[in-house]
């Protein structure tokens, strides 16, 4: 293998940033895990033809400069060996303790899987113990983005085809899950690393837009600065600024809206930004009087995040001002504090021994709830994917606050509704949910509940529980999937030949949407079943999703031939897909854009109207993802005035 230039962390360089914050005890005890670990991964190397040890050096590296302590340095250094180096679990316990072995096994990865499972499972699978192992210690889950990182950062040295499929995990996963917990400065690389493999093209132009004018731009922010800084001086406000461009793929999502909006990049806001730091949050209020009155604000364009911190602890005053040469730019004012939970959230509190319990931050404990709740939704989920789909909706969505009538505040999804509300209260005010009122006025269970809002539950006076069709993603009424899972285990209190006869019926539906006349040959198994009665039951339960089904039955029925028979040589499949609608304006444009954004290629459209207004359209599909057709199929569905969907057979 060719030697290739990567970055080589030395072990003094670890130390040396390690010596900033732990004692002699730790740094020695740091120096035996650094032999260790380069003896285990002795001979070893990477794909860029450099020593192993280099990876797990480069991981320790970034927790040591978060100020993390030394189990979790040592964990870092570690965290390959088990995988790796035939280190055994009892032999890191021996020399290192039950705490950093702990933590290894958390972030080690998971590749024992069953050998009939799907890649898919199998990722599923790997993830799903990896938020279990940090929803025990949220040290597991900072090592493991710091484990990403490393990896994007020398993503080049991998086929085309793995830098394809680890950006995406990386896009989906680790950058909002960087965001979630704080970590910006993991965050923001994250997604500029992905984002250049996942659109190399658009990413290069943004760079190169921004390196074109390089020198002119740092002439501006530094105009910026200087400028806003006598007027801090006139007010004995003592202030750190630093002033930058936006990050690659920031710019980027600001480009795609403005362009949905009609608008020019030169018009985006906040293309640069300007932070200033100060010492105390009365300083912070006062700066910004400072800024408006230097530059005229933006209208609707103020955030106060000190008063209404972030869900990952951030703190900080935005505002959009009009700057210098007439220019708009974001203005962000923080104290020392706020900036360095914005650079490493929950890093700056974490919490890793008992003794330390009365220190900890009660708001930090309140914060990481979503994290320790991860453990109760494992009790709760018998299917991986499911399990996997609840953690990215549930924690990776935008959060809303909403209120109850005595001014308890809730936290729920973006998307949530007055359902979820309930069952956020109480379970048993979920289950008999029979209507709602927000802000004094009653909606349907349907609505979509937004910041702010004041939410009182009418309750049913029968005891018949919730509706099947609340489990119906097309129908709408839950935004979370932890209420999808409380309104599943509602069902499995039903007997089993109820569920039987239901969950036949459902799947049955499903064939017949299809067009396929068979099931697949052991299609129980296949769902993760033995008898095609427990699948029944299993459906009926509301523990296999109608999406799963559409997947699976795509995957396995002979009349897709999606995939050979071993899996391993992929076909391209083309479908064609016949919808029932509401003959309306932007009918075609929605079914359109939805598609778009799928990963399905659509290949023809036509149409054909009935005298009933309504209009017959005929869509032909070209996939070879399984589940990007079983998600596009249900988010059609999903479309207002979308009467019926289904497969149209023998189509070339």
């Amino acid at each position: 293998m060719p030697k290739i230039n990567e970055v080589t962390i030395k072990p003094d360089d670890l130390i040396s940033a390690a010596s900033l914050h732990l004692n002699k005890n730790d740094i020695k005890e740091l120096k035996r895990t650094i032999l260790f670990a380069t003896k285990a991964h002795n001979g070893q190397k990477r794909m860029s033809g450099a020593n192993y040890i280099t990876h797990p050096l480069a991981v320790a590296l970034s927790i040591a400069e978060l100020r993390m302590d030394v189990q979790a340095i040592q964990a870092s250094l570690l965290h390959d060996t088990l995988e790796d180096c035939g280190i055994q679990v009892e032999q890191l316990v021996e020399e290192f303790g039950k705490d950093v072995c702990q933590m290894v096994q958390g972030v080690t990865k998971f590749e024992e899987i069953h050998s009939e499972q799907t890649k898919q499972d199998v990722n599923s699978e790997t993830m799903k113990k990896m938020f279990l192992a940090m929803a025990e210690d949220v040290r597991v889950v900072i090592i493991k983005i710091a484990d990403r990182l490393h990896n994007m950062q020398t993503l080049q040295f991998l086929p085309k085809n793995r830098q394809l499929e680890i950006s995406n995990e990386t896009m989906e996963i680790f950058a909002p899950l960087a965001d979630r917990l704080g970590i910006w400065q993991y965050k923001w690389q994250l997604e500029d690393l992905a984002f250049s493999y996942l659109e190399a093209d658009i990413s290069r132009r943004i760079n190169a837009m921004i390196s074109v004018s390089l020198s002119e731009r740092e002439d501006y922010i530094t105009k910026i600065i200087d400028s806003i800084k006598n007027e801090f001086q006139h007010e004995n406000i003592e202030t750190e600024i630093h002033g930058r461009v936006k990050h690659v793929y920031s710019i980027y999502k600001k480009m795609q809206r403005y362009t949905n909006e009609g608008k020019s990049i030169s018009e985006i806001y906040d293309l640069f930004a300007v932070r200033i730091i100060v010492n105390s949050i009365p300083d912070c209020y006062a700066a910004l009087g400072v800024v408006h009155q230097a530059w005229r604000p933006i209208p609707g364009s103020f955030d106060d995040y000190i008063a209404n911190s972030k869900d990952s602890l951030y703190q900080s005053i935005h505002t959009n001002v009009i700057g210098p040469d007439n220019k708009p730019l974001e203005v962000q004012i923080k104290t020392k504090e706020m900036h360095q939970v914005a650079e490493i959230g929950v890093a700056a509190h974490w919490k890793y021994k008992e003794e330390d319990l009365k220190n900890i931050d009660p708001k930090f404990e309140q914060r990481l709830l979503w994290l320790r709740n991860i453990l109760d939704r494992q009790m709760e989920s018998t299917d991986t994917e499911d399990f996997i789909a609840s953690i990215k909706n549930d924690l990776f969505k935008d959060q809303i606050f909403v209120y109850t009538p005595n001014n308890d505040i809730k936290m729920l999804p973006k998307g949530s509704t007055p359902v979820d509300f309930a069952f956020s209260v109480h379970t048993q005010l979920g289950f008999y949910c029979f209507g709602a009122k927000v802000n004094g006025g009653k909606v349907s269970l349907k609505y979509k509940l937004e910041n702010g809002d004041i939410v009182e539950i009418i309750r049913s006076d029968n005891e018949k529980g919730p509706s099947r069709y609340w489990l119906n993603e097309s129908e709408g009424y839950l935004g979370s999937d932890h209420s999808k899972q409380k309104v599943r285990q509602w069902f499995r209190k039903f007997e089993k030949q109820d569920n039987i006869d239901k969950g036949k019926s459902f799947l049955f539906y499903e064939l017949d949407r299809l067009n396929i006349d068979n099931l697949p040959t052991n299609f129980a198994k296949i769902i993760g079943y033995n008898k095609l009665d427990d699948l029944y039951a299993g459906i009926g339960y509301g523990d296999v999703s109608n999406k799963k089904i559409v997947q699976k039955l795509f995957d396995y029925s002979k009349e897709f031939k999606i995939f050979s028979g071993d899996k391993k040589t992929k076909y391209s499949a083309t479908v064609q897909i016949k919808l029932n609608v509401n003959d309306r304006i932007g009918m075609l444009q929605d079914l359109t854009t939805v598609i778009s954004s799928s990963g399905v290629n659509m290949v023809e459209v036509k149409t054909k109207e009935h005298d009933d207004k309504t209009t017959d359209v005929f869509i032909v599909l070209k996939t070879d993802s399984s589940l990007d057709f079983a998600n596009l199929f249900y988010n059609l569905d999903a479309i207002k005035d979308v009467f019926k969907i289904e497969r149209v057979k023998n189509q070339k």
